[in-house]
């Protein structure tokens, strides 16, 4: 899925940067929290699926605050009252006259106020992981120690530039070297050091405890219980004071929405469109590519285990790059390989081919299998028989061969790619047999 970044004009002029995804027939606003960018956001695997699963039942617009990403940069941070502004003129520019909110984090306390002064223009509202106050007061203990607040701003003053908080904001991807690299990336790109800091200091100040009385669409608090950035009881205080508001508290301790599962995405769809796992098994055409790093144990045993790990770290990324050029998909890794889907099967076969001829001068000789059929998208993995058929595939690929199967070829006639025949061959757990071509090329 890819969509055009546009600009939404807010009142003062200021310019902010949104995509929408989806056709469905609700329309929702992903406010989001600390730091965004609407297009490297598609680049992680976990946020790219959490966004089609929105745009699968809404069409869902996605923006960047005012300050960070693609939008404009004023050089401070914005008021409670610019950043209304600024999710009417994307409401506006996306033609939504009345949409559901989804605010996330920092994201939250703007939306529940948006909320309850424009109740025309909100359907529904759901909060996740966010908050009326930061900061505890004697009237509220709920919030946040100060000194507690202290440590972590002086962690973003002294470690930005790096993935500072990944132990706070997705503590189950700590060691994953990819998604802190990723997250690092977002951050620099998402704002400056100076942007970062001055939003702590507004996160001191931001209180909506006023206007959560006011608050009168239906809505949908969720919290997961061992969040660490923000509090179990922080969560539980909106719910208490916002008429008839549903809470839902889910287990783990990640607070970016799109790690720890499905259960999150489960919960909003229902409250949304009033049912859940529509789009939990999803059927579909779509062509399989598996590669696998030939001879992987006998390089990692001649090289040594850092330069074996630098060697897959630019193999990880080669990979990657190849597959966003591409347009494809990736679903996981598969011990020294990947298993990425397609829309198209030359795309697919263009990608391996370019996969392959890159890595060619790291000294990594790369197979692939590539097949095309109706695949069963689960929770974000992908199975059936077509799958099972693209691993069958691949295994049977020689060192720096493409090899695709007999509807692969069909499926491509008139792009120009080259075949030469490899015969036919029973593929196990796949009926009948299988006639198997190499890419030439």
């Amino acid at each position: 899925m890819e969509a055009r970044t546009r600009y939404a004009t807010s009142p003062d002029g200021t310019s902010i940067a949104y995509q929408v995804h989806g056709e469905g027939p609700l329309d929702l606003v992903f406010v989001p929290g600390f730091v965004s960018h609407v297009e490297l956001w598609w680049e992680e695997p976990t946020l790219r699926r959490f966004l089609r699963r929105l745009a699968s039942f809404s069409r869902v617009a996605v923006f960047d605050k005012r300050g960070q990403g693609l939008s404009d940069r004023p050089g401070r941070p914005p008021t409670l009252e610019q950043s209304m502004d600024d999710l009417g003129a994307v409401m506006d520019a996306v033609g939504a006259e009345r949409a559901a909110i989804l605010g996330i984090s920092e994201g939250g306390p703007m939306s529940a106020l948006y909320a309850a002064t424009h109740p025309g223009r909100v359907v529904s509202l759901v909060l996740y992981g966010t908050f009326a106050r930061m900061l505890a007061a004697p009237d509220y203990p709920e919030g946040v120690p100060g000194d507690a607040f202290d440590r972590w701003a002086e962690r973003v003053r002294s470690e930005w530039g790096g993935p500072v908080g990944v132990d706070l904001w997705a503590p189950s991807e700590l060691g994953n070297a990819d998604f802190a690299r990723w997250w690092a990336r977002l951050l620099r790109q998402g704002t400056s050091p100076r942007g970062a800091i001055d939003l702590m200091d507004l996160y001191r100040e931001i209180d909506v405890r006023p206007a959560l009385p006011a608050i009168a669409v239906p809505t949908l608090v969720i919290h997961r219980r061992d969040d660490r950035v923000v509090l179990e009881r922080q969560a539980r205080y909106l719910a208490e004071h916002i008429a008839e508001a549903r809470y839902v508290e889910l287990e783990g301790a990640d607070h970016i929405p799109a790690i720890g599962g499905d259960d999150l995405i489960d919960e909003v769809e229902e409250f949304l469109v009033g049912s859940r796992g529509t789009h939990g098994v999803e059927r579909s055409l779509a062509t399989v590519l598996f590669t696998d790093i030939v001879g992987s144990t006998e390089t990692a045993a001649r090289l040594g285990d850092r330069r074996w790990r630098d060697l897959l770290e630019r193999h990880d990324a080669t990979v990657r790059q190849a597959l966003a050029v591409h347009r494809g998909d990736e679903v996981k890794t598969t011990g020294d390989g990947f298993l990425a889907t397609f829309d198209g099967p030359a795309r697919a076969i263009r990608c391996a081919i370019a996969i392959r001829d890159s890595l060619v001068t790291s000294g990594l000789a790369v197979r692939s299998g590539i097949h095309s059929g109706e695949v069963e998208t689960i929770g974000g993995d992908v199975g059936g028989m077509a799958v099972n058929i693209g691993a069958r595939v691949g295994a049977l690929a020689g060192e720096g061969e493409i090899l695709v199967s007999s509807t692969v070829r069909e499926l491509v006639v008139g792009s120009g790619i080259g075949f030469e025949p490899r015969g036919a061959h029973e593929l196990k757990g796949a009926p009948g047999e299988w006639r198997l071509f190499a890419v030439t090329g």
